[in-house]
């Protein structure tokens, strides 16, 4: 296969923008839409000139924020009997980077499309499991069953290269006997990894990744680059390579040489978690991505879900707090006993006057990766190379892209006319305001004639049979794990900031956007402002 490179793909981009149409020859580009990055409620929190509030409610907690870190704390609030709180999502919809959309065929992912087999160190992630009967048994059994239908089914993943479709995401065909003892070396020394602990008894690398070891020597990695360390242990294969800069960029947007090393070390190493009818490496998930552990989140508190509400304003007083948010034309102000504040941290300096210098800086230390996501919609299952058959995850080597996932797959029992491509491409390789501008700037049918470009080198019938294709920009989709970033200072200012009336809760305080995380980071936040008012619960970490 010719390679599509990121100069050839914004050619690509550039000469669709011009013509606004497909070349010359082929079908004209399918329908769709341009979603996501609302940045024009954006530049409301920047320029401000909001009206005063013309409405007063009042409740316990208020939590800011409906992504799966803002959900868990509901949803832990909940399970303590608790039932005087109010969540604010800016979003037409919670949910945040586990959204989905649906056809009359199937559902289908906006973002995150999967978890992995939870670990024992996750407790929370398995008490929810449990909850929606996903998890069947013992939460705290070495080996759990898990129902079948979440399982990922077979063919789990396969990578296109040179022509060929392989199974797995490791290149094997045509590597020499050097390169192979490599894969090997790397493979071994992740499973001796996934093991190991630190000097203080934890292990290395643990998820949620407050677990982890505190050992210096261990946490000094995170100062230097993932591609760094690989070069000083002698991984320089041309697959292993790869695979590092496909993995950082599927889970942090960024390519290894931007990525932290002990980011890149916990990616490969953190994940051990078992199941009693499943392989290690198996993934729970839904032909609607993680769409199914939002709503399983919000079942219990959808009636006090507040979408369309974006804050702009934090006033601490002396016995409550009061919240300013918009609410379609006018401003309604939340009076609250105690805030979880689950939105990104880059924006609490900008609704909170009074934010403690160290905190306000901490919170705009970081920086967040832009993605777009791209659903396909396909009249038919498209014509297929050579090598191995069909699977959910179907990665392309040599190409700027990710990749897509198939919706359809996990309804694989039954056959169906049709099926839907969820496509990612992480823009690593522009900085992040540039790869902001590019997803503003940037027009569907741009986007919509690059992917199909890239997809016909694999499948050369895709545009005819292509019904839809629309495009969702993340502009801030995951914080970005630079070396430095996780062991500094600035972030584990954000991990242990407390207050009596406001606690944090966002994935943005692991360093990292996982699942996991904003599950733990939720529930943690929850748990500390029922630890503040005095209200019996178990503990779900």
């Amino acid at each position: 296969m010719a390679r599509l490179s990121r100069r050839d793909f914004l050619r690509t981009v550039g000469a669709a923008a011009l013509a606004g149409c497909a070349p010359a020859g082929q079908p004209p580009l399918p329908p769709g839409e341009l979603l996501g990055m609302a940045h024009s409620l954006g530049h409301r929190l920047r320029d401000g000139h909001f009206a005063a509030p013309s409405e007063i409610r009042k409740t316990g907690t208020l939590i800011v924020g409906g992504g799966i870190s803002g959900l868990a704390a509901a949803w832990k609030l909940s399970h303590a009997a608790v039932d005087d709180f109010l969540l604010l999502e800016m979003e037409a919809e919670a949910g945040g980077n586990s959204r989905a959309g649906r056809s009359p065929l199937v559902a289908y992912p906006w973002g995150a499309h999967y978890l992995p087999l939870p670990t024992r160190e996750a407790t929370a992630v398995r008490q929810l499991l449990a909850e929606l009967n996903v998890l069947q048994g013992s939460p705290l059994a070495e080996k759990p069953l898990y129902d079948e239908t979440y399982l990922c089914a077979t063919p789990q993943e396969r990578v296109y290269r040179n022509g060929l479709w392989e199974e797995g995401l490791l290149p094997r065909r045509g590597i020499g006997s050097d390169e192979r003892q490599q894969q090997q070396r790397f493979q071994a020394r992740m499973e001796e990894l996934k093991q190991a602990r630190g000097r203080d008894g934890r292990r290395l690398f643990a998820i949620p990744m407050e677990l982890s070891s505190r050992d210096p020597e261990w946490l000094a990695l995170d100062r230097i680059s993932f591609r760094q360390w690989l070069t000083e242990h002698g991984f320089s294969a041309p697959s292993l390579l790869w695979l590092a800069n496909y993995a950082t960029r599927d889970d942090f947007g960024m390519a290894c040489e931007q990525t932290s090393a002990w980011a890149g070390l916990h990616y490969f190493a953190c994940r051990n978690g078992q199941a009693a009818n499943a392989t290690a490496d198996s993934v729970l998930t839904a032909p609607d991505g993680n769409a199914w552990l939002s709503r399983g989140l919000a079942a219990r508190t959808a009636d006090r879900i507040v979408t369309g509400a974006l804050v702009w304003r934090i006033e601490e007083g002396k016995s409550s707090l009061t919240v300013d948010a918009l609410l379609g034309d006018r401003t309604v102000r939340f009076v609250a006993d105690r805030l979880i504040w689950a939105a990104p941290a880059f924006l609490l300096p900008h609704v909170w006057p009074a934010i403690p210098g160290p905190l306000k800086d901490a919170a705009r230390a970081g920086d967040y990766a832009p993605w777009l996501v791209a659903n396909l919609h396909l009249a038919d299952f498209p014509e297929e190379r050579h090598g191995a058959p069909p699977a959910w995850d179907n990665v392309l080597y040599d190409s700027p892209g990710l990749g897509y996932v198939v919706a359809t797959h996990q309804l694989i029992r039954r056959r169906q006319s049709g099926t839907v491509f969820t496509c990612y491409r992480a823009l690593h390789d522009v900085t992040p305001a540039a790869g902001r501008r590019l997803l503003l700037e940037t027009p569907r049918q741009a986007w919509a004639e690059g992917i199909l470009a890239e997809l016909e080198r694999v499948h050369p019938d895709i545009r005819r049979l292509a019904t839809r294709l629309d495009v969702f920009r993340h502009g801030h989709a995951m914080r970005r794990p630079t070396p430095g970033s996780l062991w500094g200072k600035q972030r584990q200012l954000l991990a242990a900031f407390k207050s009596p009336r406001l606690a944090l809760a966002h994935a943005d305080l692991s360093g990292f956007s996982l699942f996991e995380e904003a599950l733990y980071r939720g529930v943690r936040a929850a748990e500390n402002v029922l630890q503040e008012a005095g209200v019996r619960f178990d503990s779900s970490l």
